[in-house]
């Protein structure tokens, strides 16, 4: 099994320009940690996401990283002209000297959307239409599009990406509609939620990619050539208890930030979930399995678990959130590496 590392690049009680030093810090130790690859999110309009221009920030990642792989988990297509976004990947994937992966998803909050002047209701269409133009342009030179939203006609493509045909695509899902169609694109996929949630999703993904016959763009590293994972949230530390005095109020925070926006809107907290499954607490994360938090004993046995349960080969950890200081972040990620890595990666 593959470890990537998941961020939204949070706000937190300190400057900016703070937060983006120790991330890159971060992932510089993520990158010598043998992580597989760093997905960041992209949000707009709110304190849960610093980085709503990836492309930007990703840049600098790639100057910062040697070998892990990095990319956008994920670019919210309906916000892009496409031919805009295939000239920041085909950059990024120089800069990065092919190491881009490209996530892509229609966006889950209609808030965010509509303050874009993006109807949530025609999203999805918006964003199949996208996504096919998006992968036209990258091997097609000139280029040419004729859809209902984008037209592009012999258009030079001066930017070619370094990786042929282009950088691998990935798609994550909170909902069984969108992991189907992950599937049957053969996609690289990843979801989050509940084991129970999870599982239905993954079970969505494989079906869909078994009638397929096989992914779009294989990766051997992987068992079936395709990414199939899950996001954690995972804090490590000596002991229990010192993981949890960590990860609660960090949890609490990140899920307070997760909520901003619909609290803003004065979104119900019944219906605040807006169809994604989550906690609302550090307990109820830890309960649910969203949330992972103990010794290196106490993780790595909940990592075997749910390994076996939802049957995934790529663990997206979530390793730097809410209220955490970058050394008890490097800190986690030391006893990540060192105690809890080479036992799960020969799962």
């Amino acid at each position: 099994m593959k470890i990537g590392l998941f961020d939204h690049v949070e706000g937190a009680d300190r400057p900016l320009a703070t937060i983006f030093d120790e991330r890159l810090a971060f992932a510089q130790a993520a990158d010598e940690a043998g992580i597989y690859c760093l997905h960041v999110a992209e949000h707009h309009a709110t304190p849960l996401n610093m980085v709503p221009a990836p492309s930007v920030y990703l840049a600098a990642v790639a100057r910062a990283t040697r070998r892990m792989r990095l990319g956008t988990m994920v670019y919210l297509l309906p916000l892009y002209s496409p031919l805009r976004l295939i000239e920041e990947i085909c950059i990024l994937d120089h800069l990065s000297h092919g190491r881009l992966e490209v996530g892509v998803g229609r966006g889950v909050s209609p808030f965010e959307l509509g303050y874009h002047k993006i109807d949530h209701e025609e999203s999805r269409d918006i964003f199949i239409e996208a996504f096919d133009c998006l992968s036209k342009g990258l091997v097609e030179d000139p280029f040419s599009y004729s859809g209902k939203r984008f037209a592009y006609k012999n258009v030079p493509m001066a930017l070619r990406p370094l990786q042929q045909p282009h950088p691998p695509f990935w798609y994550a899902s909170s909902n069984t509609i969108g992991s189907t169609w992950g599937g049957e694109k053969g996609l690289h996929f990843t979801t989050l939620g509940p084991q129970k949630v999870a599982k239905e999703n993954i079970d969505a993904f494989r079906q869909a990619l078994a009638k397929r016959g096989k992914p779009a763009q294989p990766k051997p590293e992987f068992s079936g050539g395709v990414a199939v994972g899950a996001l954690r949230h995972v804090v490590v530390a000596e002991t229990d208890a010192e993981a949890r005095r960590i990860g609660k109020p960090a949890m609490d925070h990140h899920l307070a930030n997760l909520n901003w926006l619909r609290t803003l809107h004065g979104v119900s907290a019944a219906d605040a979930r807006l169809g994604v499954v989550r906690g609302a607490d550090f307990e109820e994360c830890v309960a649910d399995g969203t949330m992972i938090a103990g010794s290196p004993t106490t993780v790595r046995a909940e990592i075997e678990r749910q390994t076996a349960a939802l049957g995934i080969n790529y663990l997206l950890t979530y390793l730097f959130l809410g209220t955490m200081t970058l050394a008890e972040a490097l800190r986690s990620l030391a006893l990540f590496k060192s105690e809890v890595m080479p036992k799960i990666e020969t799962l």
